[in-house]
């Protein structure tokens, strides 16, 4: 039963569609025809291949219509689906592709980062919001792999920073001497969620995340 309501719905929304766009839908062709053919001169019949031929095409132009709709309700629900999937995300911790970094003003913020191989020294750059840069740390040799450095929300001088949203970068070297390409990921608590946009962002305090940077979720 549902089925067949969402179906006439979906039907009725293309007719509607169809003939705002083309001025006319199949039952007003449909109207004309039966027209053409009751005040048709019978001596010079309207040919009936031809009337049949443009029939055949208002439906797939309505066809055309109907699967648009079907489409875009899909696209609705798959859109809703995603919503409901990014709200569930509040309260969770969760690790995404980034380099962002939210202080609250007093708990230190856990930067996280990855390297290919060990380096024989490591420097974490942090960056504030006007892209100045407000603390330079220097965090020795570091192995290959998943690596994280605490930072306390203070410059260089020892003065502690207001709360925001952070950058950082990681510069790393191998024993070698040659540069390591670090891999650095944004983390935290999701506290809220924001739909307004065409996907969703999740919130860790003053940062943003996008959905599909995420990597991986736990309690």
């Amino acid at each position: 039963m549902v089925s067949t309501v969402t179906s006439t719905t979906d039907t009725t929304a293309a007719a509607a569609a169809m003939k705002q766009s083309l001025g006319m839908n199949k039952d007003d062709f449909m109207k004309l025809f039966i027209a053409q053919l009751q005040y048709q001169d019978p001596l010079k019949p309207q040919d009936p291949s031809a009337m049949l031929d443009q029939l055949s095409q208002l439906s797939l132009v309505e066809q055309s219509y109907n699967s648009n709709t079907a489409l875009n309700n899909l696209l609705t629900a798959q859109n809703n689906s995603i919503s409901l999937t990014a709200v569930s995300f509040i309260g969770k911790n969760v690790k995404a592709n980034g380099n962002s970094a939210s202080f609250d003003g007093s708990t230190p913020a856990d930067l996280q980062f990855n390297l290919p191989l060990s380096a024989s020294s490591t420097q974490v750059s942090i960056v504030n919001g006007s892209g100045k840069t407000v603390r330079t740390a220097t965090v020795g040799s570091r192995s290959a792999g998943e690596n994280g450095f605490s930072w306390d929300g203070r410059d260089n001088s020892g003065a502690l920073l207001p709360a925001g949203a952070y950058t950082f970068t990681v510069t790393a070297k191998a024993a070698d001497g040659s540069s390591l390409a670090a891999t650095t990921y944004t983390t935290g608590k999701i506290d809220g969620v924001n739909l307004s946009g065409s996907t969703p962002q999740l919130t860790v305090g003053t940062v943003s995340v996008a959905l599909g940077d995420v990597i991986s979720m736990g309690v």
